[in-house]
C-alpha cells in the first residue's frame, strides 16, 4: 500500500489484499501453529532468514503480517510488531533497547502496569530508571545520565491527560543520541502520529481504539526495520508474547472503522468535557480539549483532535468520586478504554488503590479522581447519565 494513500484508505486496505489462492477479499484467519516448506533446502532458508516464509506462529503468522503491515503503515513506519497485549509491547520495546548497567527516564504518568515494569521489573534486570514528575522536557532532559537509554513516556498521559511537546522532547532526544519510546494508546494513529514528529518507536495497547470493540487483546510496536527485526530475534521468539491469528483478525476488522470512529469519541468526549467543566459539583476537568487545559495549545500543534478519555474531580473526595460511578446507568463500570461503549473508573478505590495515598497525590489522583473513556453512544444520552448521577 503507498504511503502517499489518505489516512482512511489506509485504514480499510494497508496491509490486506485478496488471498491469491481463493480470491477471498477478508484477511484469512490463519489458525496453525505449523507451516510446511516444500523440502529441506526451503525449511533451511526460511530458518535461515535467507528466504520470507512462514515456519511456526510464534516466529510469524500470515493472518499476524497482515496487522502489522497496517499499522506500520498508520504509524508511518518502517515496520511494527504485534503482542499479545499492550504491556507484551511495551516490555519488549523497552528491551530491546536496555540491558544491565543502563538507565531509563520516563515520565511519572504512566499507565500502572508499565510504571510497574519500569519501577519494579526492570531494576530486578540491572537497570536503573529516573521518574521525572512533569511532562517538562527541560525536567527529562536535566534527569538524563551518561548511561541513559532510552526515554519513555505517553500522550495524553494516564489517567490525568497531561500533554507532552512530541517534537521539542524527540528533537532533544535525537541531538544526545538517545531513542524515545512513545505510547500512542489515548490518541491512535488517527489523531497522533509520533514517528512523524521524530519519536524513535510508537507502541500501542492494540486491545483499546484500535480494536475498539473490547472483544481482542494486543500490543503493537512500529518504528525502525532493524530495531523490529531485532525484536523479532532476540525477545518476541524467546519470552513468546505473540498474538494469536484470531485476535489479530479481529483487531485488523477493528481499525477499518477507526477512522469513523474517532471523530465520533472525540465529539462526544468535547461535549462532556465542556459539560463537566461547567458543572458546580466538580472540582476540575482534565481534557486536553479545554482551553483551560495547560497542555492545550501544544495538543492542538501535534493532535488531529483531543481524544475522548476525560478525567474528573468530583466535589467531596473520595466518597463523591464513588457514588459517581455507583449511580450512572450507562456508563459502564469498567477499567478499560476505547470501547465503543462509554466507560468509568473510580481510580482510588480500583486502579490505583494499592499505591499509597501520599504517592497517589503525587502523581496527581486525587481522592475524587473519575476517569471516563467516552464512547459512540448519542451525546445527549451520556450528558443526561452523568448530571443524574451527579446531582
Amino acid at each position: 500500500m503507498k504511503s502517499n494513500r489518505e489516512f482512511a484508505t489506509l485504514a480499510v486496505h494497508a496491509g490486506e489484499a485478496p488471498c491469491p489462492a481463493t480470491g477471498a477479499l477478508d484477511t484469512p484467519i490463519y489458525q496453525s501453529t505449523t507451516f510446511v516448506a516444500a523440502d529441506s533446502d526451503e525449511m533451511s532458508a526460511v530458518y535461515a532468514g535467507e528466504k520470507f516464509g512462514y515456519m511456526y506462529t510464534r516466529y510469524g503468522n500470515p493472518t499476524v503480517r497482515a496487522l502489522e503491515e497496517k499499522l506500520a503503515a498508520l504509524e508511518g513506519g518502517e515496520a511494527a510488531l504485534a503482542f499479545a497485549s499492550g504491556m507484551a509491547g511495551i516490555s519488549s520495546a523497552i528491551m530491546g533497547y536496555v540491558k544491565a548497567g543502563d538507565h531509563v527516564v520516563a515520565t511519572r504518568m504512566l499507565y500502572g502496569a508499565a510504571y510497574n515494569f519500569l519501577n519494579k521489573k526492570l531494576p530486578r534486570m540491572g537497570a536503573e530508571v529516573t521518574f521525572v514528575p512533569t511532562a517538562r522536557v527541560d525536567d527529562l532532559e536535566r534527569a538524563i545520565r551518561p548511561n541513559t537509554r532510552v526515554i519513555y513516556f505517553e500522550t495524553p498521559s494516564n489517567p490525568t491527560l497531561e500533554v507532552v511537546d512530541i517534537a521539542a522532547l524527540a528533537k532533544m532526544a535525537k541531538a544526545r543520541g538517545i531513542p524515545t519510546i512513545m505510547d500512542n494508546t489515548f490518541a491512535s494513529p488517527a489523531l497522533q502520529q509520533p514517528l512523524a514528529l521524530g519519536v524513535t518507536v510508537a507502541v500501542h495497547s492494540a486491545t483499546k481504539y484500535l480494536c475498539g470493540h473490547g472483544d481482542a487483546m494486543g500490543g503493537i510496536v512500529a518504528g525502525p526495520k532493524d530495531f523490529i527485526s531485532e525484536l523479532v530475534h532476540e525477545v518476541i521468539r524467546d519470552y513468546g508474547g505473540v498474538i494469536s491469528p484470531f485476535n489479530a483478525w479481529l483487531i485488523l476488522r477493528g481499525i477499518r472503522t477507526l477512522h469513523l470512529r474517532m471523530p465520533a469519541h472525540c465529539a462526544n468526549a468535547q461535549r462532556i468535557a465542556e459539560f463537566l467543566a461547567a458543572h458546580p459539583r466538580i472540582e476540575r476537568v482534565h481534557y486536553p480539549g479545554l482551553a483551560s487545559h495547560p497542555g492545550h495549545e501544544v495538543a492542538r500543534r501535534q493532535m488531529r483532535a483531543f481524544g475522548a478519555m476525560i478525567s474528573f474531580e468530583a466535589k467531596g473526595g473520595y466518597e463523591a468520586g464513588k457514588r459517581v460511578m455507583d449511580r450512572v446507568q450507562l456508563f459502564a463500570r469498567a477499567a478499560s478504554l476505547g470501547d465503543t461503549r462509554s466507560l468509568i473508573v473510580h481510580s482510588a478505590s480500583t486502579s490505583h488503590r494499592a499505591v499509597p495515598r501520599a504517592e497517589r497525590l503525587a502523581m496527581g489522583i486525587t481522592d475524587g479522581l473519575v476517569r471516563l473513556s467516552v464512547g459512540v453512544e448519542a451525546a445527549e444520552d451520556l450528558l443526561a447519565d452523568l448530571d443524574q448521577a451527579l446531582t
